[in-house]
């Protein structure tokens, strides 16, 4: 197979497939580098909104899927879940010979050539139909709740289906972490290699222009405010704290949260870039309550000099480490995170800014464009011995 390797071409035509295009969080700014790494590529998406992409992704050959074209769709999109399969089959790529997808929504399931390679980088295999299916569910609620309820369970069921078939037209999966890579074997019956999603070393640093290093006097919660983020949680476990938590963010839970929360607790909304960073660098530590797939924020915090207090389940366990860059908490409960958070407290100084800031840097942009590179032309090589042996 090295020989093959050896004698590889770049791919003529490469089309990069993403489930929806509509702001840019940490699956858009892994389709920047993959975007980077193919600066010809072709991109697919269900739906697109320019005006919120970075310039990067704005100026590039976008094509969506018929459901781009349903009433409502930039806005309602999700409710067009069950048209996305066939969506995605009706794309027209028998021109490309490599594929890169973009898995969190349905994205994997194009028809390729036979011969063209298709790799599917893995956020997660979609939530709401597998782990976080009664989650979901429960959220369906309103006068006509039961009825959503209802439709919603048949079209998870259907998806089930169609989300474990089309992953045999995959050639390799690539997870962002190691969670998510027992969840792609446990749901699809595949392995799946692991690459960690990439920070962004220029927004976030130990250091920047016109931020001097505060004091830390804070903990701070960064996150939309949806359910599984477990803001909740934080929120409770500084309630009995003589300690200030500042909490970024909005979404579905942000008003509740706001009533709820505590007199020594701050509810700041959304922030710009700038303001962000200074909050990271100025913070004692994140806390990080949800388990999540990867876990971008954690890593942010770091490369700004900041720890991390963690739920010790998921994807933040590639990236903290404990008594080094952070610590982590036994339980999704008020009180675990409570003793973390005296335990870190009583020890903060031990926590050394400057090899944060590198532990960060080693998860930055380039080692992910590097990793990603080698599983993809180590797949390239294995398709192409297996044609060359027919």
């Amino acid at each position: 197979m090295s020989d093959t390797a050896d004698r590889l071409a770049p791919p003529r035509r490469v089309a990069l497939i993403h489930y929806w295009l509509v702001g840019m969080r940490g699956g858009e700014r892994v389709l920047e580098e993959m975007a980077r790494l193919y600066p010809a590529a072709d991109i697919f998406t269900h739906v697109v909104d320019r005006s919120r992409l970075s310039p990067l992704l704005a100026e590039r050959n976008v094509t969506e899927t018929f459901v781009g074209r349903l009433p409502g769709a930039r806005r309602h999109y999700q409710k067009y879940l069950g048209f996305m399969p066939r969506a995605l089959e009706e794309l027209d790529l028998g021109a490309y010979d490599l594929i890169l997808s973009s898995e969190s929504g349905p994205a994997k399931g194009v028809i390729a050539r036979p011969d063209a390679t298709h790799l599917c980088y893995c956020h997660s295999p979609m939530r709401y139909i597998w782990d976080h299916y009664a989650t979901y569910r429960a959220e369906l609620q309103g006068p006509l709740g039961a009825l959503k309820r209802r439709y919603f369970s048949g079209l998870a069921h259907r998806l089930r289906g169609w989300d474990v078939a089309s992953a045999a037209r995959v050639d390799r999966f690539v997870a962002n972490s190691r969670f998510v890579a027992a969840r792609i074997e446990r749901v699809w019956g595949r392995e799946a290699g692991v690459v960690n999603p990439p920070v962004d070393l220029d927004r976030y640093s130990l250091v920047g222009p016109g931020v001097p290093q505060g004091e830390r006097g804070y903990y701070l919660f960064v996150s939309e405010l949806v359910r599984y983020k477990r803001a909740d949680l934080a929120i409770e476990a500084f309630r009995d704290l003589d300690l200030p938590l500042k909490v970024v963010g909005q979404g579905a839970e942000f008003d509740a949260l706001s009533r709820a929360a505590p007199p020594n607790v701050q509810m700041l909304g959304r922030v710009g870039d700038a303001e962000m960073a200074e909050l990271y660098r100025n913070a004692r530590a994140l806390i990080f309550p949800g388990e999540e797939d990867f876990g971008i924020v954690p890593l942010e915090a770091m490369a700004c000099g900041t720890p991390v207090i963690a739920y010790g389940r998921g994807g933040v366990l590639d990236s903290v480490r404990p008594g080094v860059t952070g610590l982590f908490f036994d339980a999704p409960t008020p009180a675990s995170l409570r003793d973390a958070v005296l335990a870190f407290d009583g020890q903060r100084d031990r926590f050394d800014p400057e090899t944060l800031a590198r532990h960060a840097a080693g998860f930055g942009p380039d080692r992910f464009r590097r990793e990603l590179l080698a599983e993809i032309e180590a797949t390239r090589a294995r398709k192409a011995a297996r044609f060359e042996t027919r």
